[in-house]
């Protein structure tokens, strides 16, 4: 994955706008699976854009905080069709991560990373290209396509030869 630079915007001293943060972001990986930047991410919603500490850290969890969100960057390599270590290599990033709704034998069988949050998500396709894959459809997104996804099962499946990037952000939401 390339290095994530992020900049962060804010009221300085004298309440003028100012680059508060200028550094490389977080990356969190799974090679084979994905490379992962957090890039901002809050505690609740609406945010309080007073607090200066960077709160994208927690890197153990798939989803926002509760009434939080997270802004992310997420670059899936193409598939290995190594269908089993794939499932196995989720499997245990579901119990890493916390995942609240473990995905079904069925939803596996779809795609082996099929999974779902109790979030808002808005992605776009920024480089590259990706199949979305839902319980009964497939779409293959392109760079500008935006896919917003609401708490369902969801998955990415990149049959190209090519990395394929991902940035949006996730909500939290109600349970469906």
């Amino acid at each position: 994955m390339a290095k994530w630079k992020r900049y962060v915007v804010g009221p300085n001293g004298a309440g003028k706008s100012a680059v508060l943060m200028d550094e490389a972001t977080n990356v969190q990986e799974n090679p084979g699976i994905f490379y992962r930047a957090t890039l901002w991410g809050t505690k609740e919603v609406p945010v309080d854009n007073s607090i200066d500490t960077d709160r994208s850290l927690d890197i153990t969890t798939r989803e926002p905080f509760a009434g939080g969100m997270l802004c992310r960057a997420l670059e899936i390599p193409p598939d290995t069709g190594d269908k089993v270590g794939h499932i196995e290599a989720l499997k245990k990033l579901n119990v890493d991560v916390k995942q609240k709704h473990a995905p079904t034998a069925e939803d596996m069988a779809r795609h082996p990373s099929m999974h779902r949050t109790d979030t808002l998500d808005c992605i776009t396709c920024v480089k590259g290209e990706i199949y979305m894959v839902t319980d009964v459809d497939e779409v293959l997104m392109r760079p500008g396509d935006t896919v917003i996804i609401r708490g369902t099962n969801h998955a990415w499946s990149n049959r190209s030869k090519e990395p394929c990037l991902l940035v949006g952000c996730m909500i939290d939401a109600k349970p469906m």
